[in-house]
């Protein structure tokens, strides 16, 4: 069997991973506790010599089953708005693989036909303009992720160009790192026009060099427009080296690179 194939087991459809474990949807659980326990006691005893590991993605209706699957030695593994994922060790020692330990940023470099940068103040810093910017959602794009933040922090439609640098940062919110892409974009309107007011205090254009010169500008921001002039960065690359994939992806290659662009 592969790792798509499903493995019907008491009342459980199980699909098999690459750890050698099953996973249980949430959508395969019964609906009583009863049923749950007597399946999950079935299905531990039946692969006990055959698997490593049992995932099981528990929907927050049914967050009761949660118990019952501690009591079988489940352990927490990670978690979102709409359920909780637990993990059972069949075979000691076998392989769990890491849940997600950092969020994902984004912030734009924008600068106009008349070297001017596109800058913004959140309500809840009291330092000064900084680059605009904020989280990537789940399932989106980094490209994707930087036109919508600038759209909604200042109203100005922008195009991604390219990547110029990567931050990381720890820690970060919830004791998990942070990756910070700074991109460079090329403006397509340049009228203000705050969409997210209740986090953007202002919005504007202002010389690049003025801005650079600004004492209350942070160095990692200078350093970063300061490449921003003096770099193209890794652009988006010829997607076709990946076609084999089946799922969304990007990727990002040296300017200089000929043979993938």
């Amino acid at each position: 069997m592969n790792n798509t194939s499903v493995e019907k087991i008491g009342c459980f459809n199980t699909i098999i991973d690459p750890y050698n474990g099953l996973t249980i949807d949430s959508k395969n659980l019964p609906n009583t506790k009863e049923e749950f326990e007597l399946n999950l006691d079935f299905l531990i005893e039946e692969v006990k010599y055959k698997r490593n590991l049992i995932w099981i993605y528990i929907d927050i209706t049914k967050s009761d089953f949660i118990p019952i699957a501690i009591s079988k030695d489940f352990f927490f593994h990670s978690c979102d708005e709409s359920y909780v994922l637990v993990v059972k060790r069949i075979k000691e020692n076998a392989i769990i693989p890491t849940a997600a330990n950092h969020t994902l940023g984004v912030g734009a470099v924008v600068i106009n036909d008349k070297n001017e940068i596109l800058v913004i103040k959140e309500k809840i810093s009291n330092l000064g303009y900084k680059l605009p910017g904020g989280h990537i959602d789940n399932s989106e794009m980094i490209s994707t992720a930087l036109e919508r933040e600038v759209f909604e922090e200042t109203g100005v439609i922008v195009e991604f160009e390219s990547i110029i640098s990567l931050g990381h940062f720890y820690p970060h919110q919830f004791h998990k790192s942070n990756l910070y892409v700074l991109c460079i974009a090329k403006p397509k309107s340049l009228e203000i026009n705050i969409q997210d007011t209740q986090e953007i205090l202002d919005a504007k254009w202002i010389d690049v060099n003025r801005y650079l010169e600004d004492d209350e500008v942070l160095a990692y921001s200078k350093a970063v427009v300061f490449a921003s002039l003096e770099y193209k960065g890794f652009i988006k690359a010829n997607q076709e080296v990946l076609c084999h994939i089946k799922k969304d992806f990007e990727l990002f290659f040296p300017m200089e690179s000929k043979t993938l662009v």
